[in-house]
């Protein structure tokens, strides 16, 4: 009898990009996984690649935007059908540069009201939970 290996999560990041009071959301593409559904915005981790130095990279390739990460907020384990993944979400800063929407289908800057509005992918959920209770909202 073969017994099927667990799937090892793999480590994703993810920015809770701050700017002038309001937080960053990106929508999936249409035709990709969970396509239409909101994130925060990121991706794998390299081999080797610390966190820290991974979200920043991240940001820059997907955005086009530097970054400053404040904090490392509470990791998530969740398992899609398709991947099992560990979301481990930054509180950042934005440094400097527009961002572009090289990866999503729409980019908004939204404020505590709008976030809670959004349909989120369910890894993201918990995230948005916890960042609706941070006081760095200009409401």
């Amino acid at each position: 009898m073969a017994y099927l290996r667990a799937m090892e999560p793999i480590d994703v990041l993810c920015a809770v990009i701050l700017r002038d009071g309001k937080v960053l959301a990106a929508k999936r593409a249409p035709g990709k996984a969970r396509g239409g559904l909101w994130e925060f915005p990121g991706g794998k981790r390299e081999p080797g690649e610390t966190e820290r130095a991974g979200i920043v990279r991240e940001i820059y390739e997907e955005l086009g935007i530097e970054v400053a990460p404040v904090v490392r907020l509470t990791p998530n384990l969740y398992r899609y059908p398709d991947v099992h993944i560990r979301l481990i979400p930054f509180l950042v800063n934005h440094v400097r540069g527009e961002e572009q929407c090289r990866e999503h289908d729409e980019l908004r800057w939204c404020t505590r009201q709008e976030l809670d509005r959004l349909r989120w992918a369910p890894a993201d959920e918990p995230i948005v939970d916890e960042v609706l209770g941070y006081a760095l909202w200009n409401d």
